[in-house]
C-alpha cells in the first residue's frame, strides 16, 4: 500500500492460527485434501460488486482455513470480471500465499461471440485457459474443468484438450462439472489414457436435489474421483430467508431462472419442517443442509458464496455437527418425498 492510501484497508498479514480449526477432505485417491467448505465466486464479486467487500469475504475465509477458491471464465458480471477482481485481490494481498491455496477455473458455458466462444472444442478450452490466467495473473490454476457436457464436440476431443492443459503446465489437475454418470465413466476412461490426474466432479447437490445419488456418486468412487457440492442451499431456499413467505428484493422475489416465487411456495411447507430438524439439532437450516452433504464419504467439498463475511461465518458453524442419527436421516426423506 502506498503511504498516501486513505482507502482504510490494511495490509494484510494472515492469521496464524488458520489451520487449526478447519476439516480437511481428501479428494477421490489424489492427494489433494480441500477444506471442507470452499468459497465460490459466481455472484458477488463482479464489476457490479463492491471490490472492498470481495477482498474481505476472501481474507476471512483464508483465515479460517478455507483454501480452495473457485471461479470460472464467465462468473461476473460482466463475463471475466470475477476471475479479474480476484487477480487484483491475489496480488494485493496473497502473493506470498500462493502455494497455500487451491485456486480453480471453469470453462463450458456462453463466453464470447462466435462459434468459439461456449461449449467443448479444444478450440474454446485452450484459448478460455489462457484468458483466465492472464485476468488472474497466474501461471497456471490448480485445477480446471470442464464446466458442462457439449452435446455435438466428440468427448475425446474436449477430454485431450483437458490433457494438453495439464502437460502444458498450465493447470496441475482437471476436473468436469455437471456430468451424468454415464458421461463421467467415458471422461475418466479417457483421461485415465492420457495419464492426466482427473481428481474432481462438481455437481448440483442438496437436500432437495438428489440426481447425484442416482449413480453418480457411485461412479465417481469408483473411479477414485472426488464429488464438490454447488448450490448446497438450493438458491436460498435451505436458509432461513424463506420461512416467513418471500421477502422483498430477495432472489425469489425477482422471479430469476433458477429460482422463483412458486419454486419458493411449492415448497415452503418442507423448509419449515426442516427448520424445525436444525432447531432441534441447534443448527440453522442452512447449517444442517451443508452437514447433510458432508455426511456422503464421496464429497470432498461443499460449494459455498457469501456476499460478506458474516454470511460465511454463519455457514461454517454447520462444521460443528456433522453427525445424523438414523432417525433425523429418515425422517428427512420423508418430507422431501
Amino acid at each position: 500500500m502506498h503511504i498516501n492510501d486513505k482507502s482504510g484497508v490494511k495490509t494484510y498479514s494472515a492469521s496464524e492460527s488458520r489451520y487449526d480449526n478447519m476439516t480437511y477432505r481428501r479428494s477421490g485417491k489424489s492427494g489433494v485434501r480441500l477444506p471442507a467448505i470452499s468459497l465460490g465466486l459466481w455472484h458477488n464479486f463482479g464489476f457490479v460488486d463492491n471490490i472492498q467487500n470481495g477482498r474481505e469475504i476472501i481474507r476471512y475465509a483464508f483465515d479460517l482455513g478455507i483454501t480452495h477458491f473457485d471461479l470460472a471464465n464467465n462468473y461476473g458480471p460482466p463475463y471475466g470480471s470475477a476471475e479479474e477482481n480476484f487477480g487484483t485481490i491475489l496480488k494485493q494481498d496473497f502473493k506470498h500465499y500462493r502455494d497455500e491455496m487451491f485456486i480453480a477455473s471453469k470453462a463450458g458455458f456462453d463466453m464470447w461471440p462466435g462459434p468459439y466462444g461456449n461449449w467443448g472444442s479444444r478450440k474454446y478450452l485452450i484459448a478460455s485457459v489462457d484468458q483466465s490466467l492472464k485476468r488472474m495473473g497466474l501461471d497456471y490454476v490448480d485445477i480446471f474443468y470442464h464446466h458442462r457436457p457439449d452435446p455435438e464436440t466428440p468427448l475425446e476431443e474436449t477430454m485431450g484438450a483437458l490433457a494438453d492443459i495439464v502437460r502444458r503446465g498450465k493447470a496441475l489437475y482437471v476436473g468436469i462439472s455437471n456430468y451424468s454418470a454415464e458421461e463421467t465413466q467415458r471422461a475418466a476412461a479417457l483421461l485415465k489414457n492420457h495419464n492426466v490426474p482427473f481428481i474432481l466432479h462438481q455437481a448440483r447437490y442438496s437436500i432437495f436435489d438428489r440426481w447425484v445419488e442416482d449413480k453418480l456418486l457411485e461412479t465417481l468412487e469408483k473411479n477414485g474421483v472426488g464429488c464438490i457440492a454447488f448450490s448446497p442451499l438450493a438458491q436460498g431456499m435451505l436458509t432461513d430467508k424463506y420461512l416467513n413467505g418471500i421477502p422483498e428484493g430477495s432472489r425469489a422475489s425477482k422471479d430469476l431462472s433458477y429460482l422463483n416465487t412458486e419454486m419458493v411456495n411449492n415448497n415452503l411447507e418442507k423448509i419449515r419442517r426442516l427448520n424445525t430438524i436444525a432447531q432441534e439439532r441447534g443448527q440453522k437450516l442452512s447449517q444442517m443442509a451443508v452437514a447433510w452433504i458432508l455426511r456422503q464419504p464421496t464429497v470432498a467439498s461443499v460449494l459455498l458464496g457469501a456476499s460478506s463475511a458474516n454470511q460465511l461465518k454463519e455457514n461454517l458453524k454447520g462444521l460443528d455437527n456433522l453427525e445424523f442419527s438414523d432417525e433425523e436421516l429418515k425422517v428427512i426423506d420423508e418430507i422431501v418425498k
